[in-house]
């Protein structure tokens, strides 16, 4: 089960992975991303711990390719798994078991990654990947979004959708984004949709918020509400 992006953005240096699939709550154990190490996504039969292995190793130095060797040499069910990453570099490398279920595959580029199992034909991965590729004017996120719209109207999961997920690190320990729909018929339109309400309230208290840089951030209610107004009237227009 499952399809997945797994990115770098060229232009802030975020890693971002969006999911769907027909199971439940897939958001909860595929993506995996750090802020400047790496990002990656687990499915087919999930081995919940490439999640933490495999961001350990990026953030030693191992590049994606390395980081794949490894978690797969280890891993006896291998021949089940599914498991993409993209490292620090833009560097990207999947694995795709040979007892994933058809159709499965995967294609990487540079800084990108999309990988697929159960899925209704190739062209879901095709889509996913060329939309991406094809969308570099809009924000990463809207991007990750675009391309996963792209692979559902390919047919996406064969069984149907359920749920969907997108995650985004920036520069912080926290992400920039996490959005899941756990269990909805059109999960992928309800991901964009989730995505249309959080550019408004949400997005705006997240501009403020404490960093890195600035450990407290601003909390003045007034400024914040200021720029929720500002974003709900841009939403509205």
């Amino acid at each position: 089960m499952t399809w997945s992006i797994v990115a770098r953005d060229p232009a802030s240096g975020a890693f971002g992975v969006a999911v769907a699939t027909r199971f439940l709550a897939a958001g909860g154990l595929c993506p995996h991303a750090e802020s400047g190490v790496g990002a990656l996504s687990t499915q087919a039969m999930i081995n919940p711990t490439y999640g933490a292995r495999g961001l350990a190793l990026l953030r030693s130095g191992a590049s994606a390719r390395e980081a794949v060797e490894a978690l797969i040499a280890a891993d006896a069910g291998r021949a089940t798994r599914q498991v993409h990453v993209v490292d620090r570099y833009g560097g990207s490398l999947a694995h795709t078991g040979s007892e994933c279920i058809e159709w499965s595959g995967h294609h990487c580029g540079d800084g990108v990654s999309v990988a697929g199992n159960m899925l209704a034909g190739p062209a879901v991965v095709g889509n996913t990947f060329d939309r991406y590729v094809a969308t570099t004017s809009l924000p990463f996120a809207e991007r990750l979004i675009e391309a996963m719209t792209a692979g559902q109207a390919a047919g996406g999961d064969k069984r149907g959708q359920q749920s969907a997920c997108i995650l985004i690190y920036g520069t912080e320990d926290y992400p920039d984004l996490s959005l899941r729909v756990d269990d909805h018929p059109t999960a992928v339109a309800e991901l964009r949709r989730i995505y249309g309400l959080w550019l408004g309230r949400f997005a705006a208290h997240r501009k403020y918020m404490a960093t890195r840089a600035d450990p407290v951030g601003v909390y003045d209610r007034r400024v914040i509400e200021a720029e929720v107004e500002r974003r709900e009237a841009l939403l509205e227009s």
